[in-house]
């Protein structure tokens, strides 16, 4: 955890809201009613929907996003949803980018929710919605409906920050919040000149709102303003359309994309590719043996005091890692089993109490334990308390790869690609001899290590001097016999090292980290290294067990880390390289990581909006 307090945080504050004597959500915080007393439904109807001459704007068009400045109790959304599916003409995807403040605890929305009429055809999409309710932790959150149909990129935390720090191109604003007296903030001109910084060229807008000072500001923003009359006894509403020069719609996907490297970054941006259906080739230099025999591993999120880059992305990555890989078969499935992340000593336990006090974390993410309570938890007695991350990740790396490598439209080639070179509008992959294994208009190379050597082969890393100081860290895990540790944890336990849960009667431990390696091996030194650290997170007799385990005479697996300066991926277009992207220096945090750079990368080439923060994106992009 970081110490450092340099960045200002504000921790989110859940709505809290009641219900009036008319029926009607009412926010005490902000004195003012959440919505009509005609209806949630039937508000969003008229002012929204009509006001940007919806469905018909969309009818025609591949896809389509709104951008709204206030989620509320989703009933914007759910209008909009049902609006979608009842239209024969309407675009393939529709995405909805809305920010939120205040967002509601689930209990809060589903009581919202169950108000909603129930002929208003919207129940069976509210309980989908309810079921996909993320924690409330700040930053963005993708929701993914219809199969992808459907997706909504909910930011949590102030509008006027984060409409600035995210990437779409908005077709229609939906322009909801509290009155302008009892929340300026929510339409500032600073906030709707941002806004229209996100507009399309022929973009529309609407609200309810017919305050001058508000027509005023989308004037200066760059739109033509117009009034229509309101809805509920209101004389008029706000109708605007974009004039000023907008942004360009986003190009076609890419008809192919070739990925060099099948381990698990290349495979879960196959996996996010094929299911934009993107036709995929996955070159695999390593005949799908990378991974075979390790049998398990954690993905697991952190924080930080100042809520860092990499705690975020470690946020963001375990919440992406839920949605993409929750569905899948068998032992593909990630087992969200928590993880125990113990304090090293009774200071840093002092010091992670304050950090979750200054974050203000739900505690069902993030609580701190007590020895007692954690063992309880684990199932076996530990040594001290810790962090408990309800989110936390078991995860079989052999079987997750496979499912995602054989995701639609995903076809794998053995071959190891040494030099790829652009010709007019397609990259062509060679190999050392010189034969060309793929030829497609887009290539990922997410080939761990390799990436820095393919680079500096095609004549590509010199103008990435951090690609250039990538290097490869051997590490090793050693497999414990469950019967000994009782049938083993859990959940997850980590510290110093990490002790797993019980798969096929053992318990993984791990992990070691060899600078200069030559080669990544099982050796007598390393499960020696891995029983020192799982020792340690015992108690006495269950450490005492561990220690009395043959270093040497155990199974295991090794591997290689490909790392960075910082500790960060590098994920994104190669900014010298039209075409080229990259997925790679996960260092020990791959699981963590890969399904978020795989919808990173995914949204980019597809033209949706982006499913992080702008500073974030720069902090991994290829340099």
């Amino acid at each position: 955890m970081s110490e450092s307090s340099s960045v200002a945080y504000r921790p989110l504050k859940p709505a809290a809201p009641v219900i009036d004597a008319r029926g009607v959500p009412f926010s005490p915080e902000y004195g003012d009613i959440y919505h009509a007393a005609d209806g949630a439904m039937a508000q969003a109807q008229h002012v929204f929907l009509g006001g940007n001459d919806l469905p018909q704007r969309w009818r025609g068009r591949a896809s389509f996003t709104v951008c709204e400045t206030g989620f509320g109790l989703g009933s914007n959304f759910l209008a909009l949803w049902l609006a979608w599916r009842a239209d024969a003409q309407r675009p393939r995807r529709l995405h909805v980018v809305s920010f939120e403040a205040h967002p509601l605890l689930p209990q809060d929305l589903a009581g919202a929710l169950a108000r909603l009429p129930a002929d208003s055809g919207c129940r069976v999409l509210a309980d989908q919605l309810l079921r996909q309710w993320p924690p409330l932790l700040p930053g963005v959150h993708r929701l993914e409906f219809e199969r992808g149909g459907v997706t909504l990129t909910l930011a949590f935390g102030d509008a006027g920050t984060l409409a600035p720090q995210l990437d779409f191109v908005a077709d229609a604003f939906f322009l909801d919040g509290f009155a302008p007296a009892r929340n300026p903030e929510m339409w500032t001109p600073a906030l709707l000149q941002a806004l229209g910084a996100h507009a399309a060229h022929d973009a529309t807008a609407a609200t309810w709102c017919s305050a001058g000072r508000v027509r005023r500001a989308l004037q200066e923003a760059g739109f033509a303003v117009d009034r229509r009359p309101g809805f509920a006894g209101k004389t008029h509403m706000t109708v605007a359309r974009r004039i000023a020069a907008g942004r360009a719609p986003a190009g076609d996907p890419p008809a192919h994309v070739a990925i060099v490297g099948a381990g698990i970054a290349g495979a879960a941006v196959a996996q996010a590719l094929g299911l934009r259906g993107i036709p995929v080739t996955l070159l695999d230099p390593a005949h799908d043996a990378a991974h075979r025999g390790h049998l398990a591993a954690a993905a697991t999120p952190l924080v930080a005091l100042d809520d860092n880059p990499r705690a975020r992305l470690s946020r963001a990555g375990t919440l992406r890692a839920l949605a993409r890989w929750g569905d899948l078969d068998g032992d593909a499935r990630p087992l969200q089993c928590g993880t125990l992340q113990l304090s090293r000593d009774a200071g840093r336990a002092a010091d992670a109490g304050k950090v979750l006090a200054t974050l203000g974390f739900p505690a069902s993410w993030v609580r701190q334990v007590d020895a007692a309570e954690a063992s309880d938890i684990a199932g076996l007695a530990v040594s001290r308390g810790g962090l408990f991350f309800q989110a936390g990740l078991l995860v079989r790396p052999d079987a997750l790869i496979h499912a995602l490598s054989a995701a639609p439209g995903v076809r794998r080639v053995p071959g190891a690609v040494h030099r790829m070179e652009r010709n007019g509008d397609t990259w062509r992959l060679e190999d050392e001899a010189g034969r060309v294994l793929a030829d497609a208009p887009v290539v990922v190379a997410a080939n761990a290590v390799g990436a820095r050597r393919l680079l500096h082969a095609s004549g590509l890393l010199e103008p990435l001097p951090r690609l250039a100081q990538m290097h490869a860290l051997a590490g090793e895990v050693t497999l414990l016999p469950a019967h000994a540790l009782a049938g083993g944890p859990r959940c997850i336990i980590g510290g110093e090292g990490y002790l797993l849960p019980a798969v096929h009667g053992h318990c993984v431990a791990g992990s070691t980290y060899v600078h200069g390696a030559a080669e990544a091996t099982v050796s007598a030194g390393g499960q020696g290294v891995n029983l020192a650290k799982a020792a340690a997170l015992l108690d006495a007799d269950a450490a005492a067990a561990v220690r009395s385990m043959a270093a040497g005479a155990l199974s295991g697996w090794a591997g290689w880390r490909a790392v960075l300066p910082g500790r960060l991926p590098a994920v994104g277009p190669v900014s010298h390289a039209e075409g080229l992207y990259l997925a790679t220096g996960f260092g020990s945090r791959g699981l963590s990581w890969a399904a978020l750079a795989g919808d990173i990368i995914a949204a980019h080439l597809c033209g949706e909006p982006a499913p992080l923060e702008n500073d974030l994106l720069r902090a991994i992009a290829p340099r």
